[in-house]
């Protein structure tokens, strides 16, 4: 019956595409579609994708050489309401017939249902791209005018169409640029003074060169750099307009002789229009509204007060500290008219978190006697004191078969005046797990609660002044935390308390810091006996290896270990001096000496005490930004003041020699990350993106390896795409374990993103990468990165995923499969298990990377 099923299934699509196939069928008869476009330049044909994006017509859509878009629009019906007519009326009663049984309200709405599925099948699709004499002329011009703009002056282009009987064309164009013109010469004709004066500070940074092939975008690029020169300067009069050029290439033998021209300001009366040389402008006053709202402002002010020599205005009461107002303002009492100190202050505002969007606005100031003071009116509208936000979450996993989740989060701004903000949150969660060790489970057996205080003050807090290191213009920020959190989601009854203390600030639009002076994370595991029945792989190991040492289990029926009184005492007596003379290999005491380190690192509890740097740069200006690179690097220590003060205070040593901290073992470490991720827009329909990242915790001191919650995982629908999470390596060692962890990872990601068919994306991708212990307590080969030769256990992973692009979020699905297996012996690894049968389906939200 399923084999019947998919057969119907394979005639159903066999059958819609080969009805739909014909890509002319909505083609005029007289008419081409267009299926290739090609550029010749000088004799020679180009691939340069920015120069075809001139073109006005351009191919419909193709993925692996099919235009699905255009097939998926020639499915539907032409005229929809025209077609259900015919069909109505083609037999003679069928109209009454359907009128009696269905009514004419119902016949209507079916007629205006077929329409709208066809009219949602058009716009869903892509209609054939048509060859339009209009549009090809306009491309022809583009074309001329593109390389006209880079200093080919007499360029010619031209185009023919190249048809056939099946209504399919290819559209050659042909473009002739001819020798170019080289700027030869360049003056200046400046008017006022005073924009002399500045011109001449910088001529030598201009963007046009004497004996550079001429190019308007450099004469653009001229006239931006000139005005914003200008307007940091004092010119608050100033813009672009004013700044001009004349060129002359009459009989100059392919030279252009280029001028600059700037003349007085124009000022326009009612009565009459004249000019004056342009003047420097001070800020003399600024004037700061605190509570401003459209419905006041005509009302008077009830208070006011001058700080730093800013003047702050309220209607209903100053509720800001002045200080904490005017740290976030650029623009100086006293100082020359920057624009740039304006939109210092938009951004430095805005990020406050206070205040909605500001406006700044500049007046003459009719008190100042030579007339080149301004006024600064800044008008500040508060955002609402309190705020809560609720979310609510549903989910599946590998570890969990179905979760409900919340997280609420009320917020509250200016707590202390000084524009500061608390996040109070609260989570909860409840899940169902097959892991969980009660085979009398009610069906939510796990949960995870805790609580999170966040404070947050718009300034760097420290001891000693920071503006000179940190100005306020790069909006330092002073963050600390703290939380608590209970789970029993893994068995072990774990409990959580962090404490943070770290600073923020950007240096420019691009890059970022962050400084955590203090990150304490202490972990507590209340129920460490549930171990086995948690981790399952583990139980197997031992048990295994009890069964081949011919051990005399205490249920001789189930042959298993009791947990935790039977199994604890055979790994005591199996490590140690063998009581029972039971029969182990070098390999098995190595396996069993394993799990128990295992064991008792993920049941130890930690007290991590750390400090870490971050530097971020990316290169996105906004979200419709598919062109750019994101850098980040992290620099992490932890464990170097408690070693240093319980040295100090000579507390106490455990058996393992290590010292403790608060009666726990505290970890000592360092930890460094590197991540990658460029984006390169292909087409308007495409983009190729590639991500790379490094990590290495490595232990010291007081540790011989890295706490669980600070070490890496492999696979996922973020990572490695072919292995669930947790399910890959470390090394060539083959999962052995529930959750695989190491203190050492490597990973890359190449994807390739087009659209199939409108907000429908499809994507292709290739992922690679592995985890390995290194420098630390384990002594397993297949786990260990020995050498540069262990690269060859990178896990590759290729695959394909469908996503749909809701405009808030990217909902995705992916597919991967296993290329290259470490797992597998040498010689066995590649393609092996490329199948659906051994596949691993994703289910993500926005994209990896």
């Amino acid at each position: 019956m399923k084999q019947l099923h998919s057969k119907i299934v394979l005639i159903f699509v066999t059958a819609l595409l080969l009805y739909s196939c014909n890509a002319v069928k909505r083609v005029p008869q007289d008419k081409y579609l267009l299926i290739e476009n090609e550029i010749n330049v000088d004799g020679e044909v180009i691939k340069d994708t920015y120069i075809y994006d001139q073109l006005s017509q351009r191919p419909n859509t193709r993925v692996l050489g099919i235009p699905f878009s255009l097939h998926i629009y020639n499915f539907a019906k032409k005229d929809p309401d025209s077609t259900f007519q015919d069909w109505l009326k083609k037999k003679p009663k069928r109209e009454e017939r359907l009128t009696r049984k269905l009514s004419e309200k119902q016949l209507y709405e079916l007629e205006q249902s077929y329409i709208g599925i066809n009219n949602w099948i058009k716009k869903i699709g892509e209609a054939p791209v048509v060859i339009d004499d209009a549009k090809l002329e306009k491309s022809r011009r583009r074309l001329e005018r593109y390389y006209r703009r880079r200093g080919w002056f007499n360029t010619q282009a031209s185009f023919s169409v190249n048809g056939d009987s099946s209504q399919r064309a290819k559209v050659s164009y042909k473009v002739v640029r001819n020798q170019p013109y080289i700027i030869d010469s360049i003056k200046a004709q400046i008017s006022s003074p005073v924009v002399d004066s500045l011109f001449q500070l910088t001529k030598q940074q201009s963007f046009i060169v004497e004996g550079e092939q001429y190019n308007a975008e450099n004469f653009e690029n001229e006239i931006d750099r000139l005005t914003l020169q200008f307007r940091n300067s004092g010119l608050y009069d100033f813009d672009t307009e004013y700044v001009t050029f004349e060129g002359d290439t009459v009989e100059t033998d392919h030279k252009a002789l280029i001028t600059y021209v700037i003349p007085d300001r124009t000022i326009t009366t009612p009565d009459s229009t004249y000019t004056e040389p342009f003047k420097s402008y001070d800020v003399n006053k600024v004037r700061i509204v605190t509570d401003y709202r459209y419905a006041l402002r005509n009302s008077q002010f009830s208070d006011s007060l001058n700080f730093d020599d800013f003047e702050l205005y309220s209607f209903e009461g100053l509720d800001y500290k002045p200080k904490a107002i005017t740290d976030a303002i650029s623009i100086t009492p006293g100082e020359v008219f920057r624009d740039v100190d304006r939109s210092l202050t938009y951004n430095q505002i805005s990020d406050l978190n206070v205040f909605r969007y500001p406006t700044i606005e500049y007046s003459p100031d009719p008190d100042d006697p030579e007339g080149n003071g301004l006024i600064a009116n800044i008008l500040l509208t508060p955002l609402k004191k309190y705020n809560l936000d609720l979310n609510f979450d549903a989910s599946t996993s590998t570890v969990q078969e179905f979760g409900v989740a919340f997280r609420t989060t009320f917020s509250i701004r200016n707590v202390f005046k000084g524009a500061e903000t608390l996040e109070l949150s609260a989570r909860g969660s409840l899940g169902s797990s097959q892991d969980a060790a009660d085979a009398d489970r009610s069906f939510f057996n796990i949960s995870d609660v805790g609580g999170n205080a966040a404070l947050q003050f718009p300034r760097i807090l420290f001891p000693l002044n920071t503006d000179r290191i940190i100005p306020k213009y790069m909006s330092p920020k002073t963050r600390i935390s703290t939380g608590v959190g209970f789970q029993n989601n893994i068995g072990l009854d774990r409990q959580n308390l962090n404490l943070a203390f770290n600073y923020q600030w950007k240096p420019t639009p691009t890059k970022s810091w962050n400084l955590s002076l203090a990150d304490i994370q202490y972990v507590r595991n209340l129920n460490t006996s549930n171990f086995f029945n948690v981790y399952r792989s583990s139980f197997d190991i031992v048990n295994d290896i009890a069964t081949s040492s011919g051990y005399m289990f205490e249920d001789t029926e189930s042959e298993a270990l009791g947990i935790p009184e039977e199994i604890d005492q055979f790994l005591i007596d199996a490590l140690g001096d063998n009581p029972d003379g039971l029969t182990f290999t070098d390999d098995n005491l190595e396996e069993l000496a394993s799990v128990d380190e295992r064991r008792d690192r993920l049941s130890e509890d930690n007290l991590i005490f750390s400090s870490s740097v971050t530097w971020i740069r990316d290169s996105r200006e906004d979200t419709y930004d598919l062109s750019f690179s994101r850098w980040r690097l992290k620099l992490e220590s932890a464990g170097n003041f408690l070693s240093l003060l319980t040295n100090l205070a000579d507390t106490d040593i455990a058996e393992d020699g290590n010292r403790k901290a608060l009666g726990v073992e505290f970890s000592q470490y360092v930890k460094t990350e590197i991540d990658f991720i460029r984006h390169w827009e292909i087409n308007q329909n495409a983009v190729f993106a590639v991500h790379g990242f490094g990590g290495i915790a490595i232990p010291y001191g007081n540790s011989n390896s890295i706490p669980f919650i600070r070490s890496y995982f492999a696979g996922g629908a973020n990572d490695n795409r072919g292995w669930r999470p947790f399910d890959l390596g470390p090394g060539s060692s083959g999962s052995r374990l529930d959750f695989n962890e190491a203190n050492f990872k490597l990973a890359f990601n190449a994807e390739y993103r087009f659209t199939l068919l409108g907000a429908l994306k499809g994507a292709l991708f290739v992922d690679a990468g592995n985890i390995w212990n290194v420098l630390d307590s384990q002594e397993d080969e297949a786990f260990r990165f020995s050498g540069l030769s262990d690269l060859g256990e990178l896990a590759v992973a290729s695959g394909f995923g469908i996503r749909y692009d809701f405009g808030f979020f990217v909902l995705r699905f992916d597919t991967g499969f296993k290329t290259h297996n470490p797992a597998r012996p040498l010689g066995d690894r590649w393609f092996k298990e490329y199948n659906f049968a051994n596949a691993v389906f994703n289910i993500g939200v926005n994209y990896p990377f």
